[in-house]
C-alpha cells in the first residue's frame, strides 16, 4: 500500500526545494558542530533541520518544555514496541520516526529557549536508551520465530546501548568522541525504513536488525579502541 509511504514521499519531495533555497548558504551551527557520518552527511542533516525548523519555531513560541519532548520520545519508543508485538508494522515505523524527531528537537528547543543544562543532557540520553530498549523488545517479539533473528535483535540492542555507554565513559574521563557507523540517527532511520518495507519485502526487518547489530557492536568496539588509544597517549579528542 502507498499510504504508509506517503509521509516519506512528501518529505523526500522537499529536497529539491531545499537545494534551491539554501544553495551556497551556511550550515546550521548545530549541524556544523557535529562530525558527518557515513550515512548522513552535512547536506542531509542540514536538510532535515530545515524541514523541522517550522516545527521548532512553533514549539518555541508555545514555550514547550524540552522535557516534554524527552518524555514524548520515551512514550513513542514504548508504543513502537507495542506496535511490533501486535503486528502493526507501518504504525511501528512511524512511531520510531516520530521518536527520532523528538530526539532531534529536544536539544534544539533547549538551546533556543536558553534551557540547556547538564540535567537535560542526562535526561535526554537516558530516556533515549529506555525508548530503544522498549522498541527492540517489540522487535524481538515480532521476530521470535527465529532464534537467529532474536539473537541479532539482542546484539542490536546491546550494541546500541554500548555505543552510548562508550561515548559517555569517554567523556567522563576527558575524551569526547562521537564517531562511528551506528549512531542514534542511523539506527532510527534504518529500523524505521526496514519496518515499512517488511510487509512487502519479507525479511527486510531481519536484515536491518542484523546490520544494526554488526554496525552498533562495531561502532562500540571502535570507540573503545579510539578512546583507549587517546587516553594512553594522553591526548584529548574533540567531538
Amino acid at each position: 500500500m502507498l499510504l504508509p509511504w506517503l509521509p516519506l514521499i512528501l518529505l523526500v519531495a522537499t529536497m529539491p526545494v531545499f537545494a534551491v533555497r539554501t544553495r551556497g548558504g551556511p550550515l546550521d551551527p548545530n549541524v556544523a558542530a557535529r562530525p558527518a557520518s557515513a550515512l548522513f552527511g552535512y547536506w542531509i542533516r542540514n536538510w532535515m533541520i530545515w524541514v523541522l525548523t517550522p516545527v521548532e519555531r512553533i514549539l518555541v513560541r508555545r514555550r514547550v518544555s524540552p522535557d516534554a519532548l524527552n518524555y514524548a520520545g520515551l512514550a513513542l519508543g514504548g508504543l513502537a514496541g507495542a506496535a511490533f508485538i501486535v503486528g502493526q508494522l507501518p504504525l511501528a515505523a512511524w512511531l520510531i520516526a516520530l521518536g527520532g524527531i523528538c530526539d532531534i528537537l529536544d536539544g534544539r528547543l533547549a538551546r533556543a529557549r536558553g534551557m540547556a543544562t547538564r540535567y537535560g543532557e542526562f535526561l535526554d540520553s537516558t530516556l533515549d536508551r529506555f525508548a530503544e530498549t522498549f522498541t527492540f523488545v517489540g522487535v524481538g517479539w515480532y521476530l521470535s520465530g527465529s532464534a537467529w533473528l532474536v539473537t541479532a535483535t539482542l546484539l542490536a540492542l546491546g550494541g546500541s546501548l554500548l555505543v552510548s555507554y562508550t561515548r559517555a565513559r569517554g567523556e567522563a574521563v576527558g575524551v569526547s568522541y562521537a564517531g562511528g557507523l551506528a549512531q542514534r540517527a542511523e539506527r532510527v532511520v534504518v529500523l524505521a525504513i526496514a519496518t515499512l518495507l517488511e510487509p512487502s519485502v519479507r525479511g527486510a526487518l531481519g536484515w536491518a536488525v542484523g546490520a544494526i547489530a554488526v554496525a552498533a557492536v562495531g561502532t562500540a568496539i571502535y570507540r573503545t579502541a579510539f578512546i583507549a588509544r587517546a587516553l594512553r597517549s594522553g591526548s584529548r579528542v574533540p567531538r
